[in-house]
């Protein structure tokens, strides 16, 4: 429970940076450099926390996934510990349209986000046959 109260607390904490660093930025009429390789649709994004079991559950779907298609930029990101992977995951979820993330395990690709054990091993190699086709 402590670590979903921290990662919860860390979370609102990158969320409250991210909007003062928009404000700034849209004052400076600039955006961050981060923004535009975030909205790719060509990069899958996997977010995963360590010691998650609905993660753990679909891992060996990921890792096979990431065998399966390994022209394909499957990025998979650990963010209950690594705050440079928080900060992505809050990124790449506001150029995703979602302002309020609803956990892990999530997939991001471009503006189309898969959560949880289910979605994502039901709908994800879809996509990313999609991806290696434009390749």
């Amino acid at each position: 429970m402590d670590r979903i109260i921290k990662f919860v607390v860390a979370l609102f904490v990158i969320i409250a940076a991210a909007s003062v660093a928009s404000l700034v930025f849209a004052a400076q009429g600039t955006t961050p450099a981060a923004t535009p390789s975030v909205a790719n649709d060509s990069i899958v994004y996997y977010f995963y926390g360590q010691g998650c079991p609905h993660c753990a559950a679909i891992e060996p779907f990921m890792e096979n996934m990431t065998k399966k298609y390994p022209d394909v930029d499957i990025r998979m990101l650990e963010v209950w510990y690594n705050q440079t992977n928080q900060q992505t995951y809050t990124q790449v979820n506001a150029a995703a349209g979602i302002s309020s993330p609803q956990g892990v395990p999530e997939v991001v690709i471009g503006k189309t986000v898969l959560i949880g054990q289910l979605e994502i091993p039901d709908k994800l190699e879809g996509y990313l046959r999609a991806i290696e086709k434009k390749k």
